[in-house]
């Protein structure tokens, strides 16, 4: 384990060819960022990302972030990109902002159970960018126990972490002193999952409100509408069939006399037998079913089966 300055411009070529180094063969290193002091390994060395997660406590079920050097490696990293990150990294890249995206599928690491994505960050630090530059991207979580507070100095790195770690770079007092904030990007309307040095309010200021889903285009709104018009207009046109139906079977008069189309879709009753002549024939025991709420059965006898139905 070696602790080497970044500070004294006379010494930092040494400190970051060190680090440099120490990525490439495998191993872990501790770096100055914006926010708080980072544990970092090769993205793409396996074996290393797993020994940050055992050097912090953690478990696959809480991959790192990675943090790049430049804007144009998050395309490399990330597919199917929102319109607005674009716009969110020209404005707020480098700086406390972690993007959660759709990690391109091709990518051959192995960060942990990340279920296709991937968290990005830029940091807005010096030594940390010259570092990132050289070694490509690094899987960079903070430099702590998992549970306890994040490094604000290479000296509280070095306390938790000790000889898990093969380099460490001191860069002086973190210099916000606060973890990133964490957009996932990945669902609409987008979210902040950890709320960090970047406010909701501020992302709002650059990009609109991502956070609310949006309202259905005029179109669409225009052929839902007449969509329920059309079924309106079908519905009442059923409804008046119906009854026109059912008001010309109510028609006063003897039944036998009633003409009913042959191709009727009521389910008309068969007709009673032939009463002798004169006799004063029965009403029909039977209602029509089926279409409307018209009624066989003369007025009279409506009348009198709509009292007895009639709740109290």
């Amino acid at each position: 384990m070696s602790v080497q300055d970044t500070q004294n411009p006379e010494s930092r070529e040494e400190a970051l060819a060190a680090a440099v180094d120490a990525v490439r063969d495998g191993e872990l290193i501790v770096l100055p960022t914006d926010t708080v002091y980072g544990i970092g390994a090769d993205a793409f060395t396996p074996d290393a990302v797993e020994a940050l997660l055992e050097a912090k406590g953690r478990g696959r079920d809480t991959p790192p972030p990675v943090l790049i050097g430049d804007h144009a490696v998050l395309l490399a990293l990330a597919v199917d990109v929102p319109d607005y990150v674009e716009e969110l990294t020209d404005e707020l890249w480098p700086g406390p902002l972690t993007l959660i995206l759709t990690a391109q599928p091709s990518l051959t690491w192995d960060l942990g159970d990340t279920r296709g994505t991937v968290a990005l960050r830029m940091p807005e630090d010096e030594v940390a960018l010259e570092l990132l530059r050289r070694t490509g991207p690094l899987a960079v979580s903070s430099a702590n126990r998992h549970g306890k507070p994040a490094a604000q100095s290479v000296l509280d790195a070095a306390t938790q972490l000790g000889d898990s770690v093969s380099v460490y770079l001191d860069g002086g007092p973190a210099r916000i002193g606060e973890s990133s904030t964490i957009l996932d990007t990945t669902i609409t309307p987008a979210e902040i999952v950890r709320q960090g040095a970047l406010s909701k309010e501020r992302i709002i200021e650059v990009v609109g409100d991502i956070f609310t889903a949006p309202e259905p285009e005029p179109e669409e709104v225009e052929e839902e509408t007449a969509a329920a018009e059309e079924a309106g207009e079908s519905e009442a046109t059923d409804e008046g069939s119906a009854d026109t139906t059912a008001d010309a079977a109510s028609e006063t008069g003897p039944a036998e006399e009633r003409a009913v189309p042959e191709a009727s879709v009521l389910d008309l009753p068969s007709e009673p037998e032939q009463s002798a002549p004169g006799a004063e024939l029965p009403l029909a025991e039977t209602p029509l079913t089926g279409v409307g709420e018209g009624d066989a059965a003369p007025a009279d006898a409506r009348a009198e089966d709509d009292a007895k139905n009639t709740p109290g």
